[in-house]
């Protein structure tokens, strides 16, 4: 797929585990998160107190990105971005990460840490669009291939996302 991203962005529900099961699965064979682990993560996202926030990308009624963040007093953490590979290209990657840049903006997170695999060059180009720095690495943090990560950190992750077009995002 080429161009604009017509998918819809939303709150990831439990019934959208399995497509994106499905996704993380073809995405990432060898580290894939388990369903016990998006339970758990949703579990924190709903309600007074949420310190989650987890989207979904629907395009034609199908899930082909998801993304997922952690707040925790002044830092937040990028959990999870994936997007199908049809949709590479398009912007989806750059819209998912805004929206969990808002969302560590709301959560009053002064900084945003992330790990990403050190062979996914892709992902470390949106990154550092968006003004996340490089930090260190976790040595085979990526199992069970061994594969280290990458650790970047975004400051003033309000300063990210301004002047950024909002995205409207259903719930």
């Amino acid at each position: 797929m080429t161009g604009a991203v017509t998918a819809v962005l939303r709150e990831m529900r439990w019934w959208d585990i399995d497509p994106v099961l499905r996704l993380e699965r073809d995405l990432f064979p060898e580290d894939a998160w388990s369903r016990g682990m998006f339970w758990s993560e949703l579990a924190h996202a709903r309600g007074a107190g949420a310190t989650r926030r987890y989207l979904v990308a629907e395009d034609a009624g199908r899930v082909v990105g998801y993304a997922g963040l952690a707040a925790s007093g002044e830092l937040a953490d990028i959990q999870t971005i994936a997007v199908a590979r049809d949709h590479w290209g398009t912007g989806l990657g750059g819209r998912l990460l805004t929206e969990l840049l808002r969302a560590a903006t709301a959560f009053e997170c002064a900084e945003v840490m992330l790990e990403c695999r050190v062979d996914n060059v892709r992902a470390q180009k949106l990154y550092e669009r968006y003004g996340f720095e490089p930090i260190g690495f976790r040595r085979g943090y990526y199992q069970p291939g061994n594969v280290d990560a990458l650790v970047m950190r975004l400051t003033d992750p309000a300063t990210s996302v301004n002047g950024v077009e909002g995205t409207e995002i259903h719930g």
